[in-house]
């Protein structure tokens, strides 16, 4: 793939996932570098690359080695007794109208490796997916019996419909099935949906297109095998990089990062949004709002698509 004036090594293991391994270059000739900040999200390419999440749903970038300031740890943890938030399908910045354009989510370069996964896929599909196998005691209680949840009426609905339906089903295995029960089903969901979920390698960043007029995503925090707890595994981090990561001059805007949440505030709270999120409340007083960010003229990335 050719981009940002560079040849890259990519692969394309599902549809709606592109994986960047690093510059085509002869092995010997590879160095380590922080080829996202350095070249992919640098000023003059950025608003290109975000359009190229845009388009595909989710960008996986290897190899790469940065330690760049704007990331926070992934709080959001899992008991053996019930689900946590971040292990059902969701967007990031879930509470408010407006989400975060993308969420970034990285395996750090660490002593410990990931173990527990991040299953992502296109929205639409993990909404069809979660009707294909649900059990039939769960679509006929009172939640969901007078749900039209045929295909034509999937096909059709539009993102806050999906959102809606797909509340009620959530709701729903979460009342009447334990945790592992529960598991076990979005495991179901995983595959029905040909979710990605390959094992975390450090020094991993996914670039998942979160809230956008492209191809809208959503991840969970997925167990593949039952949770007993107590085992070690490397840790996560994040950010929203369209809202956090700012181009020369710009501030970031506290006031629309409060109105966000992410899973683990959710979590924390005992299932009950916060009022200010985390990232909000750590915010130093002294900034202030800024205007919204200019708009790019679309990109034709046929080519590299």
């Amino acid at each position: 793939m050719s981009f940002a004036n560079t040849r890259w090594r990519v692969r394309r293991p599902k549809p709606f996932v592109l994986v960047i391994e690093g510059e085509d270059v002869p092995a010997a000739s590879a160095k380590t570098c922080d080829y996202l900040h350095e070249q992919l999200l640098s000023p003059q390419w950025r608003e290109a690359f975000y359009q190229l999440v845009d388009a595909t749903g989710l960008v996986v970038c290897l190899n790469l080695h940065t330690e760049h300031p704007t990331y926070r740890d992934v709080r959001g943890r899992s008991s053996k007794g019930r689900l946590s938030q971040g292990e059902y399908y969701h967007h990031d910045g879930c509470t408010g109208p407006v989400k975060p354009r993308f969420v970034e989510i990285r395996c750090p370069i660490q002593p410990q490796t990931r173990g527990v996964a991040t299953a992502v896929a296109p929205h639409r599909d993990v909404v069809k997916a979660m009707v294909q196998v649900l059990p039939a005691e769960l679509a006929s209680s009172a939640a969901l019996v007078s749900q039209d949840m045929g295909t034509d009426a999937l096909n059709q609905m539009d993102g806050s419909a999906l959102e809606h339906l797909q509340g009620l089903i959530t709701r729903t295995v979460r009342k009447k099935l334990n945790a592992e029960g529960a598991r076990v089903y979005f495991r179901q969901v995983d595959e029905a949906a040909n979710a990605y979920f390959e094992p975390w390698a450090l020094g991993e960043s996914r670039i998942i297109a979160n809230g956008n007029s492209g191809v809208t995503m959503q991840h969970r925090r997925a167990y593949q095998t039952t949770h007993t707890g107590g085992v070690a595994n490397g840790h996560l981090v994040k950010r929203w990089p369209n809202e956090e990561l700012l181009l020369p001059g710009e501030m970031l805007d506290p006031a629309f990062l409060a109105a966000l949440c992410s899973e683990e505030d959710d979590e924390s709270a005992g299932g009950q949004a916060r009022e200010v999120c985390a990232l909000a409340r750590d915010l130093k007083p002294a900034l202030a709002p800024t205007n919204a960010k200019p708009t790019s003229p679309a990109l034709d990335l046929t080519p590299i698509l």
